[in-house]
């Protein structure tokens, strides 16, 4: 049993107190964000903005560049989507969830595309770009930025990015040392899921009623 608990737990070892449980308590705000976010609560935004802030401050200190960008990313998006949930499109009604339009598909492509410039440039500029790590951050980062900008226009596709970045950083933050975070992107990805499907089936009744 001890074996088992070192290889997941063991690297904590190594770290302080107010580390890990601020990890911990970052981990419990962004699984609370996620599940908002299925029921499509507004609540998603200001429990991410409280996760994001201390994941800002955590990775920043692990010198995690990539991990940190997308965080504070995730923190003034979650003030933008904030505002745009909150937003009335007449006297009633706030914005409803939707799918992407043909010209917003072409700026998903271009954030996408624009993140891996972004980020390749920022791990050469600080010569991060020493390990294979830096090329799924890189990719990682891309996925989320595209996600967070879609959910902050409650665009059905965000559950797609989320859910492929969330799946490839499971492995991702294990390897890095940081099992809670990984646990926490297991219950991303099962909560993703179930919002996806939750999100459609609000999106087809929407349209049937229409």
């Amino acid at each position: 049993m001890s074996q088992i608990f070192d290889f997941f737990f063991g690297q904590y070892a190594e770290y302080s107190t107010l580390h890990i449980t601020l990890e911990i308590i970052a981990v419990l705000f962004g699984i609370a964000s996620v599940f908002f976010a299925w029921f499509n609560k507004i609540w998603v935004y200001p429990t991410g903005i409280v996760s994001t802030a201390i994941y800002v401050y955590l990775l920043l200190k692990w010198a995690l560049l990539g991990d940190m960008m997308i965080n504070a990313y995730y923190f003034i998006m979650s003030i933008y989507g904030w505002y745009v949930w909150t937003r009335k499109i007449d006297e009633t009604h706030v914005t409803p969830i939707s799918r992407t339009t043909s010209i917003e598909k072409i700026i998903e492509v271009s954030i996408f595309i624009a993140t891996l410039i972004f980020v390749y440039v920022v791990y050469i500029t600080f010569d991060k770009w020493n390990d294979w790590t830096a090329y799924v951050d890189t990719l990682t980062t891309a996925f989320f930025f595209v996600g967070m900008w879609l959910l902050a226009k409650r665009k059905i596709e965000n559950w797609i990015f989320l859910i492929i970045g969330d799946i490839i950083s499971i492995p991702l933050y294990f390897y890095k040392g940081y099992t809670f975070t990984s646990f926490q992107y297991v219950l991303f990805t099962i909560i993703a899921i179930f919002g996806y499907l939750a999100w459609k089936k609000s999106l087809d009744k929407n349209l049937a009623t229409a």
